[in-house]
């Protein structure tokens, strides 16, 4: 869950937010949505089940445990994508990865710093896994056990039990990227509540590291089959209202890309280029005068004339082959209008135009259903035909694999502005990201709501 504060922000005073949680139970977090402060601001967010309903699954756990994965920066990040930015260049990485703020025996000096989780013998634990870090996607594993997944993103899924790594509690990175990226591992302990005349030592143990060849294409593929496992209770107490029919169909590029140097400039992206990020060939320029919402809300000329984002490609190519001779993109701020009750169908495809890369897009204010997914180019005859619209499972955030597509459905049922952007944070810096204006319905309780009174005025 992300908060986006418009106008001044949040000043010294206290601030109390409504929102109302509906068909939600699970994990989801909090965090700063404003250049790079996310990466110290941010925390868990649990909604458990109504009192006296049990959770869908058993055993019931014993205990619950948030996990939070996140980075530590020895820079300022605000000074990371700021420098980044003028040189049009690559960010600088993180310096250790953390769990639960700390970075483990894995790094120099820091092994008194290590996460421990104390458990007893026969018990069941959940662990609420969240992954914080700015840039990366990470893999999470615990040694010599195996993980039951029964939820994501606040939703429900079918168990799906996975892997048994022989090394300790870790975090490792799972990377995509053409360039560099913190090649690290972080470690924690699960220490068994036991006699400890009897007890065995724990061995920490680093993990493989990843690399960007071989491994990472292991990683790639190994991450892609995980994935496709999910699957939604689609029961009569948690039903999987997945759209049948289809309003609107959207096909979106999402990838890597370039803008020209300044005259006379020197720029540290491919061939003296500034690095760039679009969806459909378009980067996003947020408006630098009146927000979104406040347009939309108004009614003002800015939101009548907002030039809408386009459906498909303009000239579409092989998206995952060599890529083309261009790789510049244009910037924008356009955004894509939907009635209200509208059920789209949305597919992702991934672009090799700078290298294919994974993005893990994210959509504001709704749930969407992953109906389909899969490698190589997304074919609009055959690949329809073998999406799940039965128990897909239902997300806020989604991975178009490197060099592949996902698709979407969900129903535009919340009237506002709803931001769709790439949870790297860098790729948001570098515009990959669009927004969805959905318009009020007929009846009272589907119309934008006011402002509240006392948000914040600059």
């Amino acid at each position: 869950m992300a908060l986006l504060f418009s106008g001044a922000g949040v000043d010294a005073a206290t601030r109390h937010y409504n929102f109302d949680i509906i068909g939600q139970r699970g994990t989801l977090w909090w965090h700063a949505h404003v250049s790079w402060l996310r990466a110290t601001l941010y925390g868990p967010l649990v909604i458990l089940p109504p009192a006296g309903v049990p959770y869908p699954f058993l055993p019931a756990p014993d205990e619950e445990v948030p996990i939070m994965l996140g980075e530590w920066w020895k820079d300022d990040t605000e000074a990371v994508i700021a420098d980044a930015l003028r040189t049009g260049g690559g960010p600088n990485i993180s310096d250790a990865y953390t769990i639960n703020g700390l970075p483990g025996p894995l790094y120099n000096c820091s092994a008194q710093d290590t996460f421990r989780l104390k458990v007893k013998p026969g018990k069941t634990y959940m662990l609420r896994l969240i992954n914080a870090a700015l840039n990366d996607e990470l893999f999470f594993a615990v040694a010599n056990h195996t993980l039951t997944i029964v939820d994501v993103d606040a939703s429900y899924v079918k168990p799906l039990v996975v892997g048994r790594p022989a090394s300790t509690c870790w975090r490792g990175p799972y990377s995509t990227t053409q360039g560099t990226f913190d090649n690290t591992t972080v470690a924690g302990v699960l220490e068994y509540d036991v006699d400890p005349t009897t007890a065995t030592p724990v061995v920490v143990v680093a993990p493989g590291r990843a690399e960007p060849d071989a491994a990472g294409d292991q990683r790639h593929e190994l991450r892609g089959n995980f994935s496709s496992k999910l699957r939604s209770l689609a029961s009569a107490e948690y039903p999987a209202a997945v759209p049948q029919e289809v309003d609107r169909r959207f096909f979106f590029t999402v990838g890597l890309g370039t803008h020209p140097c300044a005259v006379n400039g020197t720029c540290q992206g491919p061939n003296g280029s500034r690095l760039a990020a679009s969806i459909n060939n378009v980067s996003f320029v947020l408006p630098t005068s009146t927000a979104l919402l406040q347009s939309h809300f108004t009614g003002s000329p800015a939101a009548c004339t907002r030039p809408t984002s386009r459906y498909y490609p303009l000239m579409p190519f092989n998206y995952t082959g060599a890529p083309p001779n261009n790789t510049n993109v244009m910037n924008g701020t356009k955004v894509v209008v939907l009635p209200f009750g509208t059920s789209v169908e949305l597919v992702m495809q991934d672009t090799s135009i700078l290298g294919a890369e994974s993005h893990p897009l994210h959509l504001h204010g709704f749930n969407f259903y992953v109906v389909g997914q899969g490698f190589g180019n997304f074919d609009p005859v055959n690949d329809p035909a073998k999406f799940n619209i039965v128990d897909p499972v239902e997300r806020n955030t989604v991975g178009v694999h490197a060099g592949g597509w996902v698709a979407v459905r969900f129903r535009a049922d919340n009237p506002g502005v709803w931001f769709m952007h790439c949870h790297l944070e860098v790729h948001l810096s570098w515009g990959l990201k669009m927004a969805w204006v959905v318009m009020d319905g007929s009846q009272p309780n589907q119309k934008l709501p006011p402002p509240p009174a006392d948000l914040p005025k600059c």
